[in-house]
Order: C-alpha cells, then sequence, then structure tokens
C-alpha cells in the first residue's frame, strides 16, 4: 500500500493577524504614555537642578559680598541669569541679622518677570554684621 503524502500548509490567517496587530496596539499606547511622562518629568527636574544651581550661586556671591559692604542693598527685581532662567533677591536689610532670599525659576511664559507660579527654588539665608 502506497499511501500519498499530502503537504499541508499552514499560513497566517487574517484574524490570527488582527489579533496580533490589537495585542501589539494595547501594549504599545500604555509603553508611550509612560516614556512622555518620563520625558515630561525630567525635563521639570532639569529645570529644578538649574534652577537650584543658579540660586546657590548666587547665594555665595552675596554672602561673600556681605562681608566687607554688609550695608549694601541685596534687594533685586527679576532679572534674568541665562536664557529664560531669572532669579530676584529679597532682603530685609537688617542693621545687625539680615534675611536674605534667592528665588530662582524658568522664565515660562517670557513675559521677563518671575511670577511666584515659575520660581522652582527659593533659598533663604541670614547674614550677619561682622566686626572687622
Amino acid at each position: 500500500m502506497h499511501r500519498k503524502l499530502i503537504k499541508s500548509y499552514r499560513g497566517v490567517t487574517l484574524t490570527e493577524v488582527i489579533v496580533a496587530s490589537v495585542l501589539l496596539i494595547v501594549a504599545i499606547v500604555p509603553i508611550l504614555k509612560a516614556l512622555t511622562t518620563v520625558h515630561l518629568n525630567s525635563s521639570i527636574i532639569e529645570r529644578k537642578t538649574r534652577s537650584l544651581a543658579y540660586a546657590q550661586d548666587k547665594l555665595d556671591e552675596i554672602k561673600a559680598r556681605s562681608i566687607y559692604r554688609y550695608f549694601e542693598n541685596f534687594n533685586k527685581a527679576s532679572t534674568t541669569i541665562s536664557g529664560l532662567y531669572m532669579f530676584k533677591v529679597t532682603d530685609n536689610q537688617d542693621a545687625n541679622l539680615r534675611t536674605v532670599s534667592v528665588s530662582t525659576g524658568y522664565d515660562i511664559n517670557g513675559n521677563g518677570t518671575l511670577s511666584a507660579d515659575e520660581v522652582e527654588v527659593t533659598l533663604t539665608t541670614y547674614l550677619a554684621k561682622r566686626w572687622i
């Protein structure tokens, strides 16, 4: 007895292609959403890190100047540091113990002033009068 060999070729059906495509789409959408969120958060962290560095630099500069010029007025309105990064300084100008705050941030709306909602970092320190 001779059996006839029947070759069976099995292909991918249209239903299988559609199911696989739907599964890929369902898996890719949350991944893309997560990537977008990560990118947004990394931008926020970068802005805050730069603002912190700028605030620390400005505060160090003020502390160094105050050693020999304690009675100088350190108040500054919104001033550009670099690009759209800005800072402002508030100083209570006390005769013996001054409170100085430096606020820095990114001027999101580009209007040239650093508003309260644009401030990323505020550092405050006390400056004591030195008797030299």
